[in-house]
C-alpha cells in the first residue's frame, strides 16, 4: 500500500478512536438521557468505524458484514431508546 494512503487510513483510524474516547466522556457525563443517548449512537458510529478500519488492514471482508449488522443493531436501538423517552413505547 502506498505511504501515503497508509498515512490517511492511520490517521482515521486514530481519529475515530479519539471520538470513540469523546463520546464516552460525554456518555458519563451526560446530565440528560437524551445526551446519554445521543453519545451512545456517536460511540457505536465510531465503533463501525473501527471496525471497517480493522477490515481495510486486515484484508478481511467479513468484518465488514459485522459492520453492517453492527449498524443495524445500533439504528434499531437507538429507535427504541427514543420511542421509550418520547412514552411511545
Amino acid at each position: 500500500m502506498d505511504r501515503i494512503a497508509l498515512f490517511i487510513f492511520e490517521l482515521g483510524f486514530y481519529l475515530a478512536l479519539i471520538s470513540l474516547v469523546i463520546s464516552f466522556i460525554r456518555f458519563i457525563k451526560g446530565p440528560t438521557c437524551a445526551d446519554r443517548v445521543v453519545a451512545l449512537d456517536a460511540m457505536t458510529v465510531s465503533g463501525i468505524s473501527i471496525i471497517v478500519f480493522i477490515a481495510l488492514f486486515a484484508g478481511r471482508i467479513i468484518y465488514l458484514d459485522v459492520a453492517l449488522v453492527y449498524a443495524l443493531l445500533s439504528f434499531l436501538g437507538v429507535i427504541a431508546v427514543a420511542r421509550y423517552l418520547e412514552g411511545g413505547l
